[in-house]
């Protein structure tokens, strides 16, 4: 019998999206748009906190993204202030067929995907590009499917502080392979499109390849958009004040990759997300996963059907199967207050145990992670001043695992911190908008502890934690101390809000410095003219 993992990804999409086609047709309609998904990016996210600080709901969980639409129903553009790429995302809409019950509609949204910049490393000495664009189209049939595809690519080349960890990696952070060319730049394509399906206003279904993101911060500890998208199938229910999201997904490891499709190897994950809010302005969030590796060189291993159930905690499901597995917990919650500010915070947990944390030894399996940020809106009374401060802390060895295509990454990259583990940073913004225009600035501060003469000192999450060199003694920011300090200042015009069109002209600072006399300044300026609905990191 034929193996699922020789069975090619197209099949089983091509197979799953014409069950759910079928399932979509046969469905009835509902008078408001359910199925679609908000795209997860910085100006959406800024503008959703603006709305959800100044006015709570307890129908709204802000620490999910991407978000359905059916939970925006009680926000629009008008309350802003400003024009803004829309928050439900009607742009270039046609609606066909249109009847007094929205029976056979049909509604067809396309969004071009511009990304043109120039710039030049001053550390360097040269001029650096990206040449990029796509479109991104979306069919409604009857509010309550939604199809989504999103295609884009071109040609890029960096500064050289991006430049490095792409020749190191072959691999362009939230974009794929890099395909090096004679003169230095990369060519890359990115294909990324779901299936949504809401019988009712409590359960959405998907099926697609992208990505998601858990948290009110800049940063996530538990589930960050910074790796590739992945495929996965997703359940989402919202009853009373809770939202609970459970999803499948199917990732790849990058540590045998030599240059062919067939050294990739599979790897799962199984996610969920519980949000609940106590308060429209308290919400608390528990969120566990685990991931385990495919076939090797040892085992043939396909999907777990052990990890099939939407809501068992998987430590004990682990135990009840002998499972060597790796498995994490976590929790998010946030608070809003005086219509101006949030405070949130994240705790994440790979490994706990108590009196090994109440020792105070050092002990190397005391894998925890630790978040606190605030976000102050029109602060101090002053319209369009936004103020956020953001701390972020990951002990040794956290994310990685015995089993190297175990550890908490998809293809190369990591799927939490892009820091990986083993730092320390703080993050500051300050952003002010009036109508068109933006001025912004982010700062950040990390320490990081580098492995020292080739041991494993817990930084680098792509190694096995059974090369670690002792078993207590282990401190945060441990080996060798690498201090990284980057600023970017940016003025942004907004030539048409409504597709997010925007000019934007920057200047980034970065430095770095180690315990091992390693010095390197790193000035870029950059102008560029986009129409960006993904985050592209520049801060890793």
């Amino acid at each position: 019998m034929k193996k699922i993992t020789d069975i090619s990804l197209i099949s089983i999409q091509r197979i799953a999206i014409l069950i759910l086609c079928t399932i979509a047709l046969h469905g009835f309609s509902q008078d408001d748009p359910q199925a679609q998904n908000q795209f997860i990016n910085f100006e959406n996210q800024h503008n959703m906190d603006m709305l959800d600080i100044k006015n709570p709901n307890i129908e709204f969980h802000s620490s999910f993204k991407p978000y359905l639409s059916s939970t925006l129903e009680n926000f629009s553009d008008t309350m802003l202030g400003y024009l803004h790429y829309p928050v439900k995302n009607f742009f270039l809409s046609k609606t066909f067929n249109e009847g007094p019950n929205k029976h056979n509609q049909y509604n067809l949204q396309v969004l071009p995907i511009i990304d043109l910049q120039g710039g030049y490393d001053m550390l360097a000495s040269k001029f650096v590009s990206e040449t990029f664009g796509g479109a991104h189209a979306k069919l409604n049939i009857n509010n309550d499917f939604t199809f989504a595809l999103t295609a884009m690519g071109g040609r890029v080349s960096y500064p050289g502080f991006i430049d490095t960890t792409v020749q190191t990696t072959g691999l362009i952070p939230g974009l794929g392979r890099a395909f090096k060319n004679k003169d230095g730049s990369y060519n890359f394509s990115n294909l990324t499109g779901y299936l949504s399906y809401s019988p009712n206003k409590t359960f959405n279904f998907q099926l697609g390849k992208d990505k998601h993101f858990i948290g009110d911060g800049y940063r996530s500890l538990l589930l960050s958009d910074f790796s590739n998208s992945n495929p996965y199938f997703a359940i989402n229910a919202n009853i009373w004040r809770i939202q609970y999201n459970v999803w499948y997904s199917w990732m790849q490891d990058f540590s045998r990759y030599d240059g062919s499709q067939k050294s990739l190897q599979n790897k799962y994950g199984t996610f969920h997300y519980l949000s609940f809010n106590a308060l429209k302005e308290f919400n608390i969030s528990f969120f566990e996963n685990v991931v385990w590796q495919g076939t090797d060189t040892n085992r043939v291993r396909t999907f777990d059907v052990n990890y099939l159930n939407p809501i068992v905690f998987y430590r004990p499901q682990e135990y009840s199967v002998g499972s060597p597995d790796n498995s994490m917990m976590g929790l998010n919650a946030s608070v809003k207050l005086f219509k101006t500010l949030k405070l949130y915070a994240q705790a994440v947990a790979d490994e706990f145990y108590f009196k090994e944390i109440k020792a105070h030894r050092g002990w190397w399996a005391n894998k925890q992670g630790w978040q606190f940020g605030a976000k102050y809106i029109n602060a101090f009374k002053v319209k369009g001043l936004t103020l956020q401060v953001e701390y972020n802390e990951v002990r040794p060895y956290t994310y990685s695992h015995g089993s190297v295509q175990q550890n908490y990454a998809n293809y190369g990259q990591a799927l939490a911190h892009p820091f990986g583990a083993n730092f320390k940073e703080y993050l500051g913004f300050v952003s002010y908008r009036a109508n068109r225009w933006m001025l912004s600035f982010q700062g950040m501060s990390a320490i990081i502890g580098m492995d020292t003469l080739g041991s494993n000192m817990g930084q680098n999450i792509f190694l096995s934690y059974t090369t670690r060199p002792y078993e207590y003694g282990h401190k945060t920011t441990q080996g060798n101390k690498l201090r990284m300090m980057q600023s970017d200042i940016k003025f942004t015009y907004y030539v048409l809000p409504q597709m997010n069109l925007r000019v934007e002209l920057g200047y980034i600072q970065r430095s770095m410095a180690d315990d091992q006399y390693y010095r390197l300044q790193s000035p870029y300026i950059y102008l560029g003219v986009k129409t960006s609905i993904h985050n592209f990191y520049r801060d890793y």
